[in-house]
């Protein structure tokens, strides 16, 4: 399982979780930035300096924000 970023950090784009993230597995895209879930080592280190709390855990995406887990699968594919 990986981190996922949801809709808060849309058109926000803070980036302190790229900084923080021992793997580098957050990318920036157009209006957002995203998690690359095959790198993710699943630390947590993005989502407590998330400052829009956008990040959670696959297992805790609200059921609201779902699409996001495809979302940021796909950015990674392409």
């Amino acid at each position: 399982m990986a981190f996922i970023i949801t809709s808060p950090c849309k058109d926000e784009k803070s980036a302190e979780c790229v900084e923080v993230c021992p793997v580098e597995c957050i990318e920036e895209g157009e209006d957002m930035f995203y998690i690359d879930p095959d790198i993710c080592i699943d630390c947590g280190a993005c989502e407590a300096v998330c400052p829009v709390e956008a990040i959670y855990h696959e297992d805790d995406v609200p059921e609201e924000e779902n699409e996001y887990i495809e979302l940021n699968r796909k950015f990674f594919q392409e």
